[in-house]
């Protein structure tokens, strides 16, 4: 028998985690994190991230730093990957943990000189791994947090729980308590948008009747999440509620926003992100199904509600959609504001008033 990835490196490895490029991928994979600190627990972790999802791991207590992949900066082209491949080469890691899946993750590695190479076999980027783990259907079939962790299962390590966490500053947490100690509640998140494309985008008008049933019945205030390009829809929403909405788009850091999704007390949104943020923090949340599989990429949270449509045609994973988007279009507004009120109703949603 061959030995196990852990008998190949030292109890005080220098091990590298490439981070998926996604915010939500990026959640999904903290408990695949956790779980290779409890199999390296002396291990220096170094996660290497996209600047936009960094804010993710920077406070993570499983990680011990992060590096940046500026790959529209100074890592941009074939020059620039070359030069992150030299910056790596310094750090002397001995294993790399590929959760992304992309072919460039590994050839990275190759170039920088690291000697174990683990991920998943695909991508072509086979010959680039020393450790490779195949993709099985059942692997396919679950949920995403079981996807990243199943990975480390196949390199012989053992995964954790399977719960998700999101770990975050204290300079942060406070930012976000000052921001919201003035506002009415319930706080409710609304969260319009989704980098995917239109079909994950229940439409904004929506959003705002839902918000307006919501309020009526408890009062309270609207934060809307996004980034600038939903500063439209923010203003939709607005013209539906009025002074009870915060655009928020575009207006914080990362780690502000998730900081204020743990403070709402309901968090209404997309597929998106923003969601799996949602989730991480136990915050009670409905999200909003249209093209994509809330079996493989829903939340992972025991206080959400999915709405969404059966149809013959779903889950197509389409960004656009031919037929007018109707998986969208037949979801109600009613729909969505009883799930919320569902949500606010109960006691432990009730408890973060």
């Amino acid at each position: 028998m061959s030995p196990s990835i852990v008998q190949l490196v030292g109890p005080q490895a220098e091990i590298l985690v490439r981070a998926t490029n996604w915010i939500g991928d990026a959640i999904m994979t903290l408990p695949a994190v956790r779980s290779i600190r409890e199999n390296f627990p002396q291990a220096r972790i170094t996660v290497l991230a996209q600047p936009w999802v960094a804010d993710i791991f920077s406070a993570n207590p499983h990680v011990d730093r992060v590096l940046l992949y500026h790959k529209k900066g100074r890592h941009a082209g074939l020059p620039g990957k070359w030069r992150l491949a030299r910056e790596l080469a310094k750090e002397r890691f001995e294993l790399a943990i590929l959760l992304q899946n992309a072919f460039e993750a590994a050839l990275l590695c190759r170039l920088a000189g690291i000697p174990l190479v683990a991920g998943y076999n695909r991508d072509a980027r086979r010959p680039l791994l020393s450790h490779p783990v195949a993709v099985s259907r059942e692997i396919k079939a679950g949920h995403q947090v079981y996807y990243y962790q199943q990975l480390l299962a196949g390199l012989g390590l053992t995964p954790g729980a399977d719960r998700l966490y999101l770990s975050l500053a204290k300079t942060d947490r406070d930012w976000a308590d000052d921001f919201v100690r003035p506002l009415p509640r319930p706080l409710i998140g609304l969260n319009p948008g989704a980098a995917y494309g239109p079909a994950k985008r229940w439409p904004a008008a929506r959003y705002g009747e839902a918000a307006r049933e919501l309020l009526a019945k408890t009062g309270g205030t609207c934060l809307i999440f996004g980034t600038p390009d939903d500063r439209q829809a923010a203003a939709t929403i607005g013209e539906w509620i009025g002074p009870a909405a915060v655009d928020l788009c575009g207006r914080t850091s990362l780690a502000q926003a998730m900081a204020l999704i743990g403070r709402c007390q309901v968090f209404i949104t997309n597929d998106s992100g923003l969601m799996h943020v949602a989730a991480a923090q136990d915050t009670p949340l409905v999200a909003i199904f249209g093209s994509t599989d809330p079996v493989a990429t829903g939340p992972f949270s025991e206080r959400a509600v999915v709405v969404s449509k059966s149809l013959p045609c779903s889950p197509c994973l389409k960004t656009n959609c031919p037929l007018g988007f109707e998986c969208m279009r037949t979801i109600t507004a009613t729909e969505v504001a009883s799930a919320a009120w569902g949500l606010l109703s109960q006691g432990d949603a009730g408890s973060r008033l």
